[in-house]
């Protein structure tokens, strides 16, 4: 019996529901200052007073040693095995701002970013943009239609945003622009496989359009792009 099957067999539905509280990111090392952790050092009455009256719980979403991005490790939090299904980062992006995906739809997440006269990346985050300039800038991009597929570019939060491209025949099997690192150039986006060149050519021209129209926009003056996917199939456990 596999995990599915199982999370199927034992549930039962229930009129009430729970609050997960997921602390992301919390592991630290020690400081050499202080001999303590950040949680450690830190006041928290809050969390103290959560843990008190809940549950506590600490899991390996994929395995010990596997540290998973922020696709895999939600969906395992959520009953999913990682290793068995798989939802790309601009997929999950996009849903979580209720975005409408389409069947065919390919979803990239997004980052202004800032690139020095040399095109190179000096801050991949814009400087944490407010999210007020990102909408503005979002709209600036919007609506392009390039060999014939439409792209939707939607505002998520300071200087993230999502990218959606629409129409026939798509495939997602391509590389990333984000270079995950400053000092060097944006990534050029190839295609992982023939019949990927249409949408690896079409996001290459968003970036050239990008580029020119955010040029005045310091420091949100480039785009990155990452995690180009279609919306899976999972099934339920209802």
């Amino acid at each position: 019996m596999d995990s599915l099957d199982l999370i199927k067999e034992i549930s039962k539905p229930s009129s009430t529901k729970i609050v997960l509280l997921v602390i992301d990111g919390v592991g630290g090392l020690p400081s050499p200052k202080t001999g303590k952790t950040e949680l450690e050092t830190a006041d928290t009455p809050n969390l103290d007073q959560l843990a008190t009256k809940g549950i506590c719980g600490l899991i390996d979403p994929v395995s010990p040693g596997i540290t998973p991005g922020s696709a895999p490790a939600h969906l395992a939090l959520f009953g999913y095995d990682p290793l068995s299904f798989s939802i790309g980062r601009g997929v999950l992006e996009a849903m979580g701002i209720d975005f409408d995906l389409k069947p065919g739809d390919i979803a990239a997440r997004g980052n202004f970013c800032t690139v020095d006269e040399a095109g190179l990346v000096i801050d991949r985050r814009a400087g944490r943009i407010p999210t007020e300039k990102c909408t503005e800038l979002c709209q600036l991009l919007d609506g392009s239609v390039i060999e014939g597929v439409k792209l939707f570019v939607r505002p998520v939060k300071e200087h993230r945003f999502i990218t959606v491209l629409r129409g026939k025949g798509l495939t997602p099997e391509v590389s990333d622009s984000d270079p995950q690192q400053v000092g060097v150039a944006p990534g050029v986006i190839i295609a992982l496989n023939p019949q990927a060149d249409m949408i690896a050519a079409i996001a290459a021209q968003f970036i050239a359009q990008a580029k020119t129209l955010l040029a005045e926009h310091y420091p949100a003056n480039m785009v990155l792009l990452r995690g180009f996917s279609q919306r899976p199939h999972f099934p339920t456990m209802g």
